[in-house]
């Protein structure tokens, strides 16, 4: 079966995110590596991308660890220079992929509240054909739930869906259920792809 369909990852694929890169720049190598051995910074924000309130799970990680209170408050505070650039190169194959007639969707670990600030900074994130965002759906990638929903609501059969991450274990998952799977590293790499599946041409690619 070729694929009717590409599925994109957010982060890292589409956006950086890069929280350790605003801590170095602010607070300095040393005092990050401290803090993030002291503190489940990730933990706290996988609670956020399974629908909890952004600034609320922020605060109180904060409280429940004072001697970090004030750079904990970063993640809330600075959270759009953790999530950026744009990877302008993986915007215009989406776009590519769109002008090409093949649709696309999202399937992204991503707060509700953060995801609304994401939108106004990044409109292309608004034209996908369909979005799943897990703080909307109350599942995360890599767990098998997301997946069997987005299988149930597009109408596209896994085997169909060519998806693009940047984290092995959500690319293990979805291989599982038949999906057709990119390992994204760059841009240029995940162009390559595309080409060679047959849904762009080079020049539409670069």
């Amino acid at each position: 079966m070729g694929i009717e369909a590409v599925v994109f990852d957010i982060g890292n694929v589409l956006i950086e995110w890069n929280p350790e890169r605003v801590y170095d720049r602010v607070i300095g190598v040393e005092r990050r590596k401290a803090m993030f051995a002291a503190v489940d910074l990730h933990g706290m924000n996988d609670q956020v991308d399974r629908g909890q309130n952004w600034y609320d799970a922020v605060s109180e990680c904060a409280a429940q660890n004072p001697d970090w209170h004030d750079e904990i408050m970063m993640w809330h505070e600075r959270w759009l220079e953790m999530a950026s650039p744009a990877i302008d190169h993986s915007v215009r194959l989406l776009r590519a992929l769109r002008s090409a007639n093949v649709p696309v969707f999202a399937l992204s670990n991503f707060g509700i509240q953060t995801f609304e600030i994401g939108e106004r900074e990044y409109p292309f994130l608004e034209e996908f054909d369909r979005r799943y965002i897990s703080g909307h759906m109350g599942e995360v990638k890599p767990e098998p739930e997301i997946y069997r929903m987005l299988e149930a609501d597009c109408g596209v059969e896994p085997t169909a869906l060519l998806f693009a991450d940047d984290r092995a274990d959500n690319i293990a998952a979805a291989a599982a259920r038949g999906w057709k799977t990119h390992l994204f590293t760059d841009p240029q790499g995940f162009a390559a792809r595309l080409v060679a599946e047959g849904l762009l041409s080079e020049e539409d690619a670069k």
